[in-house]
């Protein structure tokens, strides 16, 4: 199969992060096994007691070799775009191909897959590790797993071993990517007709809370040590959400919710950040929690290995990205890079699609990768 048959095959499967990706996880380690990899399994339920699973497959002896890195889940796809065909329903119109999933990123695993299949495991002197994980558009909860309890991972990080993010990337060779931080405050109250004296309204613990918040956003903004000068925009993104949930006007709120969710460049202490968080949430009475922490990723670009892929890639200049990846989880593989067809800005989208051509020169380029340093 090709890049095209895969990606189609895979976009059919409906794996929204809240779902379990088990379905599609299995049809990943059938293709898998019938390319000659062995494969291992790493399973656990989420916070919700959803099911999921990873696949880590190796074809190949000895060690070192190349580990491609992709993941089975997405975003929802409400609303979509149109009624003609469903977000689950991979349609070809013109040079694009429409599904949720095309782009972010099951075209990238597609391309590793039908490069794979090019390849006879025969040639190879060196291994060839295709890990797939669930729930990273929701916090790398996959990855993390995979870090942690799986064995080829571990072989993986022991022999050195060259990585690639598949994320989208348009095919330019990515040597950096910003952290994640999500965080939830909570204030209570109690619900009462606006008349009376009887309720306690939960936005006005929440106002200086969010003062700080404020405080905080201004200071990123202006900053400099707060800041990364190879990224665009520099700074961390604090994004400040805020909600009472409350349906009627008339209501004394009984709980009012902020979120922050920012993007640290590599080299900054977001602990601090959080750390000061949390300490106007503890005096103003609220509940914290940390939702989700991913690392920055960072590799010399000046290293061989940076250098080596831009020749693979025809490129003169590796870039940064502000979105994150699994490679936050990750770091145990020194040697780590971001590339993959499709462009970030067709991921998440309501027509989210992926050009026909990337998903041609991906499976190109991932291939002459398996070449250069598996064969």
């Amino acid at each position: 199969m090709n890049a095209l048959e895969y990606t189609k095959k895979l976009t059919s499967f409906e794996s929204t992060s809240v779902l379990s990706n088990v379905p599609v996880t299995d049809y990943v380690e059938e293709t898998l096994v019938k390319l000659g990899f062995r494969t291992e399994r790493v399973e656990y339920d989420d916070d919700n007691g959803v099911r999921k699973a990873n696949v880590i497959g190796k074809r190949g002896e000895a060690t070192g070799g190349l580990a491609y890195f992709g993941h089975t889940d997405v975003v929802p796809a409400d609303p979509w775009f149109t009624a003609e065909h469903g977000p689950f329903e991979p349609t070809v119109k013109g040079a694009r191909l429409y599904a949720r999933g095309s782009c972010d990123m099951k075209g990238s695993i597609s391309c590793m897959l039908a490069a794979a299949e090019q390849i006879p495991a025969a040639e190879q002197k060196h291994p060839l590790y295709i890990t797939c994980t669930a729930d990273e558009e929701i916090g790398y909860g996959g990855a993390k797993q995979v870090a942690e309890r799986s064995e080829l991972f571990r072989e993986m990080a022991a022999g050195d071993t060259r990585g690639i993010i598949g994320e989208p990337t348009r095919l330019e060779v990515v040597y950096a990517h910003k952290g994640t931080y999500g965080f939830i405050a909570t204030s209570r109250g109690r619900a009462a007709h606006s008349s009376t004296r009887e309720g306690i309204n939960a936005n006005l613990a929440m106002i200086p809370f969010l003062a700080e918040m404020k405080r905080i956003h201004d200071e990123t903004e202006a900053d400099e040590r707060w800041q990364h000068k190879e990224f665009d925009p520099p700074g961390i993104s604090w994004n400040i959400g805020i909600n009472d949930h409350t349906k009627a006007l008339n209501i004394t709120p009984p709980q009012s919710v902020c979120t922050v969710y920012f993007r640290p460049p590599p080299g900054i202490d977001a602990e601090q950040l959080v750390d000061r968080a949390r300490a106007a949430a503890n005096e103003c009475g609220l509940d914290f929690k940390i939702r989700s922490k991913g690392d920055a990723l960072y590799l010399d670009p000046k290293s061989a290995f940076v250098t080596e892929m831009l020749e693979l890639a025809g490129r003169r200049t590796p870039q940064t990205v502000c979105y994150g990846t699994d490679g936050g989880m990750l770091r145990d593989l020194k040697q780590l890079v971001v590339f993959g067809p499709g462009d970030i800005a067709q991921a998440h989208t309501h027509d989210e699609w992926v050009a026909l051509e990337q998903l041609e020169r991906g499976a190109e380029s991932y291939a002459a990768a398996i070449r250069k340093w598996c064969c």
